[in-house]
């Protein structure tokens, strides 16, 4: 059968497709942009450690919490409607996000610009859902990719020149200028489509889960600052377990859950949510923390430190695409485990990189783990929908993104946290026990040499950065384990055959 847009209109496809995928550009620019820039946002609003990484971490948490709600949202109201919404909500922010006075303000300006872009992005993923099937589906989710892959190529370079020329705050102006250009051309060519069951949004589930994710992001941020037995992080964590368990029990009962549960019975399904985990281990991890490491640690500037990150995403600009089609000849779950191997396979290259080697040297493992990345990033996105029937593209779309964005946030989190706590046990050696080696690493891990030497003036700017470089080691070494594993459940579970549910069948399953 010949694979075609539905209904039959190519041109209308074609538009909703360009709309889609410039709107995907935003979304990697926004995320690696504030990464590279974060040592330039401490030197001008100042801010302890902890606060400056809310301004990655804000935008990943909204983003992951509320994205559930804004797919029920999407079947509900209409997803071309809620598309407009985010994307203008996001551009109106990003501007507004350039004047930010203070560091609290930054965070939580990007807190609810996480939350526009989940609107946004939820309403344009389910409209590809609705508007293709078949391989031309397989084919848009590939092209979404691909631009998520651009936006992340040219991301930290441009955020590195942006931040040299014009400072830290045009990085947030670019998303204005793209928004506008989507709602300008794009927008007017969309159609409305909506799920005709659709009943609303699940509150008590979405406050449940926005307060289990925020709570245990929270704490294991904390973790390493306080203690991991300190009172405050074991209130947090358990607080986090609590809203959790409170969240599963709320979607087992109300009628129309936030979040299925029902779909994970399905293997299949299981196994594509956690090609999303993988890849925040293998590629979102080390897309956050290295241009902090090469800032900080490494010395380079800005725009050296946005340089090199070409080379972990330079390869997102091209493979997802390809991914898509090597998947006509290829399964699915072949692919994506080859793929998550060979990023695991350049973690491991990278970790055994100490710090202060050649730009080269860095380079290679980073674009293995960029190559790697590249093929389960091109099918994911798919293969989420590839079990349900597609008047519930926005609930699948919903499940997938909070998975991966969820996933994005714990694992920024952890893995800077582990970073941290490494840090602070290397420099109490290294400094026989002097104190201010928590203050130290601290400074380091946002990017501030300056301040870590002044901390600990007798250890040097060498011993510092290698003390540093041996934690962050560390830490990628336990990323390879953390991606292997992963790889090898999604092979396991996508292996799996099952035919795609009817609407009938799947209400029947709830």
């Amino acid at each position: 059968m010949t694979a075609r847009a539905v209904p039959d209109d190519s041109a209308n496809g074609l538009w909703v497709l360009g709309a889609v995928c410039l709107a995907g550009l935003m979304m990697p620019l926004s995320f690696t942009g504030p990464a590279v820039a974060l040592p330039a946002i401490g030197r001008e609003l100042g801010g302890s450690p902890v606060a400056l990484a809310w301004v990655v971490n804000a935008f990943v948490l909204s983003f992951g919490s509320f994205v559930m709600a804004a797919g029920a949202l999407a079947d509900q109201i209409g997803r071309k409607r809620m598309f407009a919404i985010g994307v203008a909500g996001f551009a109106l922010l990003s501007l507004v996000l350039g004047f930010a006075p203070s560091v609290v303000a930054l965070d939580l300006l990007r807190g609810a610009q996480g939350i526009a872009a989940s609107i946004a992005m939820a309403g344009g993923a389910a409209s590809l859902a609705q508007e293709f099937e078949g391989p031309a589906r397989t084919r848009a989710f590939s092209l979404l990719g691909t631009s998520f892959g651009i936006g992340l190529a040219f991301g930290p370079i441009l955020a590195g020149v942006l931040v040299e020329t014009l400072g830290w705050r045009a990085i947030f102006l670019t998303g204005t200028a793209i928004g506008a250009l989507v709602l300008l051309f794009g927008l007017p060519r969309m159609r409305e489509s909506r799920d005709p069951g659709a009943t609303g949004v699940d509150w008590p589930g979405l406050f449940s889960f926005t307060a289990a994710l925020g709570l245990l992001t929270f704490g294991i941020m904390q973790g390493p600052q306080d203690g991991w037995g300190s009172p405050v992080v074991l209130a947090l964590l358990l607080g986090a377990a609590a809203m959790l368990t409170l969240f599963v029990a709320v979607e087992t009962r109300v009628r129309r859950p936030m979040l299925d549960l029902s779909l994970f019975r399905y293997p299949r399904f299981v196994g594509a949510q956690f090609l999303p985990i993988a890849t925040a281990v293998c590629f979102v991890v080390p897309l956050v923390l290295l241009p902090v490491r090469f800032i900080g640690a490494e010395g380079m500037s800005e725009i050296e430190a946005g340089g090199l990150m070409i080379a972990l995403s330079a390869p997102m600009a091209m493979v997802p695409f390809l991914a898509g089609l090597l998947a006509r000849r290829i399964p699915a779950a072949v692919l994506s485990a080859v793929g998550l191997v060979i990023a695991a396979l350049g973690l491991g290259w990278l970790a055994a990189v100490p710090v202060g080697a050649e730009v080269m040297t860095l380079a290679l493992p980073m674009l293995v783990i960029g190559i790697g990345t590249g093929l389960p990033w091109g099918l994911m996105d798919d293969l989420s929908v590839s079990v349900v029937p597609r008047e519930r593209a926005g609930m699948a779309t919903g499940i997938f993104s909070t998975m991966r964005v969820a996933g994005e946030a714990v694992a920024i989190a952890a893995a800077g946290a582990l970073v941290v706590a490494l840090g602070q046990s290397g420099l109490h050696r290294a400094a026989g026990g002097e104190a201010g080696g928590a203050d130290a690493v601290n400074a380091l891990a946002g990017g501030d040499m300056g301040r870590a030497e002044a901390l600990l003036p007798g250890l040097g700017r060498a011993a510092l950065a290698q003390a540093y470089g041996a934690a962050f080691q560390a830490m990628l070494a336990v990323l390879v384990v953390a991606t292997l594993a992963a790889a090898l459940v999604a092979y396991i579970l996508l292996r799996r055959r099952e035919r795609v549910l009817k609407p009938a069948e799947a209400c029947e399953a709830r």
